[in-house]
């Protein structure tokens, strides 16, 4: 399957609202390898599909379903919900539709995910630490919303200028 393009922020279409996926089929087993080979060639820890350019709540997570090792296994969450998230930490992220920014960011210290497996079937995930931010921050863009959103508005403007600078000298103004 083909590695995808990832769109780069201020790309609109990272700001739309994803739908629900309702067919379980071929084109969706598709989408998640493709997914999945995007993410792990970037490299990055998870890629949701708006970050593709398709607006299905769709997301994926390298490393194994319970387990802080990320390697090669990706693991699929169709249309993936918090249904639990207590405590507070701080974690250092980047993402892959944001170019040239990590940030300390705010996030729920552990979360519950209910979420679909590629047939259809309910499933449920209890992770903490860098996994909790990781599904919190794929999650996230499933709804439109970036990790910059996160940021201080000031943080916020300084790496808009920052990346208008960077684009005028790329020639991509």
């Amino acid at each position: 399957m083909p590695v995808r393009p990832i769109l780069k922020y201020p790309d609109a279409r990272l700001r739309e609202k994803s739908a629900p996926v309702t067919a379980f089929d071929q084109d969706l087993r598709d989408l998640a390898r493709d997914l999945a080979e995007t993410m792990l060639s970037a490299p990055g820890a998870g890629l949701a599909a708006p970050q593709v350019g398709v607006t299905s709540r769709l997301i994926v997570v390298a490393g194994a379903e319970n387990d802080e090792e990320f390697d090669d296994r990706v693991l699929v969450l169709v249309n993936p919900r918090l249904t639990r998230a207590e405590g507070e930490q701080f974690y250092n992220e980047g993402c892959l539709s944001v170019r040239d920014l990590q940030e300390k960011v705010t996030r729920s210290a552990e979360v519950t995910v209910a979420f679909q497996d590629l047939e259809g079937q309910p499933r449920e995930l209890e992770a903490d630490g860098r996994r909790a931010v990781i599904l919190q921050h794929e999650i996230d863009h499933l709804d439109g919303v970036l990790f910059l959103d996160h940021l201080s508005r000031l943080k916020r403007e300084i790496y808009q200028r920052r990346l208008r600078k960077l684009r005028k000298e790329e020639g991509d103004d």
